[in-house]
């Protein structure tokens, strides 16, 4: 079985950067999925897509992949970076592009 482990992202609907400090080790597919006749929605035989590991470090989680005898694939994540801006940049005489309503 193949994992891939990494750091999440925060969703489009979060302002925070709440859930995003632990690492995660997903399963990879290993079926394609199907659709049902019936019903027409989409399913697999496949319950490991359903997990979702979460861990502190990201050495825990790689230890965890070593010791259950996984392939894994970590995915580092980038660095945030933050430009610190003030309101009243906003009125700055230094500014481009004219402040106006």
């Amino acid at each position: 079985m193949k994992a891939r482990i990494f750091k999440p992202t925060k969703t489009a609907m979060q302002s925070g950067r709440a859930k995003t400090q632990n690492w995660v080790l997903e399963f990879e597919p290993t079926h394609r999925q199907q659709l049902d006749p019936l019903m027409g929605w989409p399913g697999a035989g496949d319950t490991m897509q359903q997990v979702r590991l979460t861990f502190e470090t990201r050495d825990e989680a790689v230890a965890h992949a070593e010791s259950r005898g996984l392939e894994y694939m970590v995915r580092e994540s980038k660095k945030r970076v933050v430009k610190p801006i003030a309101y009243a940049d906003n009125f700055a005489f230094r500014r481009r592009i004219p402040w106006s309503h």
